[in-house]
């Protein structure tokens, strides 16, 4: 892919502002929809805020081990939400489970760095022998692939209105985004997601606006209640800082760890790490064939894995959310070929600043789902086309490569996961794990 901007170039600031501000519309809503889905599930008290604070410093720790050599941003982990009710669940007290997702993410981390200096030492190649082409092609494809529903989903989903008038919504943001992505001239081309989920939001309100003129509730898919609760007396509705996962556990938490519950915490979280390694291997191979540079060699993976891994500690420090790459990320620089990790530094600090500045939280809380689900419906679709573009020239009359292909799609199209006590092994991670193993067993072809 052509880029117009590499990964070692600088665009002028107001660009990289544009770019950085574009980077967080596209992670922002599966980085929040972490902590929502635990505060759900488990009656805490995570902190949207706290969730884009801790991924936007884990970007900056990924980014200082790359050597700013790789342009990708890391978010919440839907991987370890298994693990992170189970913290809670194990936990003596709230307080415990709080102490117990910085714990867990830590135990996750050094995964990624025992990993890591095993690759120092033994190179990347036994990992392209073991994942060639005709395995990462279709499991990167999956990873899309499997995202197709969250993102039809989102797209008509209308909060309490009509599916109708979400999916015009939706249809305008991608149409936008694609028009100026197609055929936008200087910087329309570059921002077309801004660009689109502005459209969107448009149209929203206008639904809106006609639905509350006259009482029609149907039209209604947007919700301001996240500006409009707002107490502009107080000067917390200006400026605060998030609650840190830390300042949540507090003393009495650490007093209320033991060995057992560490136990607990290592049983959840480490076997999921293994499968995350996984996923974070196709991420780089796809994102590398976007770039057109093998990010496995240079940074290197080694550095690659030290800067998730350590990235995601510093991330659930702050958010409680164990951070990984995201393909939300890979997609925006696929298709707006801006690989500039510049970038990505900027949307760190954006998230950093933004998670501070209450009015900039709360208007993000009310883009409608509709709307990012027509942006997602490119993002997505984006990262399925790349996995399908890396194994175009694997020679699928060899039986070997058919089956190996035709395994992968299969059961990670139909959403095949495998579940043991309190670890669950993802579709993508039992894709990839069933297609190697396929592989192994036909090695012998001719």
């Amino acid at each position: 892919m052509e880029l117009i901007y590499g990964i070692k170039d600088k665009p002028k600031f107001g660009k990289v502002v544009l770019f950085a501000l574009q980077q967080l519309l596209a992670i922002m809503a599966a980085t929040i929809a972490v902590p929502a889905i635990i505060n759900g599930s488990c009656g805490c008290e995570l902190s949207a805020s706290a969730a884009l604070f801790g991924a936007g410093v884990g970007s900056i720790v990924y980014l200082l081990f790359t050597k700013s050599s790789s342009p990708v941003f890391l978010g919440s982990s839907f991987a370890f939400i298994g693990s992170m009710c189970t913290a809670f669940a194990g936990a003596a007290s709230m307080a415990a489970g709080y102490w117990g997702l910085i714990i867990g993410a830590v135990m996750a981390g050094l995964v990624y760095v025992i990993i890591s200096i095993i690759v120092k030492l033994c190179g990347v190649e036994w990992i392209n022998k073991l994942m060639p082409p005709v395995i990462i092609g279709p499991t990167v494809a999956i990873i899309g692939l499997s995202l197709a529903g969250n993102a039809v989903g989102d797209a008509m989903n209308g909060k309490g209105g009509s599916v109708y008038v979400a999916l015009i919504c939706a249809l305008i943001t991608l149409g936008v985004t694609m028009l100026f992505s197609t055929y936008g001239k200087s910087i329309g081309k570059l921002i077309p997601f801004i660009l689109g989920i502005i459209a969107g939001y448009i149209a929203a309100s206008i639904f809106a606006i006609i639905g509350y003129a006259t009482g029609n509730a149907a039209l209604v898919v947007i919700d301001y209640s996240a500006v409009s609760s707002l107490d502009w007396s107080k000067f917390s509705s200006y400026f605060s800082l998030p609650k840190f996962t830390f300042a949540l556990g507090g003393k009495q938490g650490l007093a209320d760890i033991t060995g057992t519950y560490l136990l607990t915490l290592f049983t959840a979280y480490v076997p999921v790490a293994f499968v995350v390694f996984a996923e974070h291997i196709a991420d780089h191979k796809n994102l590398s064939s976007i770039v057109g540079k093998d990010l496995l060699k240079e940074p290197g993976l080694s550095r690659t894995l030290l800067g998730d891994g350590i990235g995601s500690m510093a991330g659930a420090l702050f958010g409680g959310c164990p951070n990984t790459t995201y393909g939300e990320s890979i997609g925006c620089v696929a298709i707006t070929r801006n690989a500039s990790t510049v970038s990505i530094w900027g949307c760190a600090f954006t998230c950093i600043i933004f998670s501070m500045i209450t009015p900039l939280v709360a208007v993000l809380e009310t883009i409608p789902s509709c709307v990012m689900g027509g942006v997602c419906i490119a993002l997505y679709g984006f990262i399925a086309v790349s996995g399908f573009k890396m194994f175009q020239k694997v020679d699928l009359n060899k039986n070997r490569n058919l089956f190996v292909a035709s395994v992968i799609f299969i059961t990670g199209v139909g959403g095949m996961s495998v579940s043991f006590g309190k670890v669950t092994i993802t579709t993508v991670a039992c894709a990839l794990i069933l297609g190697i193993l396929t592989n192994a067993l036909l090695s012998k072809e001719e």
